[in-house]
């Protein structure tokens, strides 16, 4: 969150964040719990970057089809751990994934 607010054309007055503050920001900041659902900016910031989450998923799908991506958006889902035992994690797994880690 921090270099996206770093590389904004501007710098930000105050911005506003979901539930926690970005360490490391000079503009002044309030974490909103459940911002989300008390301010629209952001809303459709979440939603944004949901579909963007998703469209990337696909794309991982294609290069990793074994792991279903395209299918549970990365969510540990029943077929994605399964995967990942069956498969082991492909190098687009977070490694602090705690079922990640474990296997590695």
């Amino acid at each position: 969150m921090r270099r996206a607010v770093m590389q904004l054309g501007v710098v930000p007055d105050h911005v506003l964040v979901d539930a926690r503050t970005i360490p490391g920001l000079a503009p002044p900041q309030t974490a909103l719990v459940h911002g989300d659902a008390v301010d629209g900016s952001i809303a459709a910031a979440s939603i944004v970057a949901k579909v963007h989450r998703d469209a990337f998923m696909v794309q991982l799908h294609e290069r990793y089809p074994g792991y279903g991506f395209a299918q549970h958006k990365g969510y540990p889902t029943r077929d994605h751990l399964a995967a990942l035992r069956r498969l082991g994690p492909s190098p687009a797994h977070r490694r602090s994934f705690a079922p990640v880690a474990e296997l590695l």
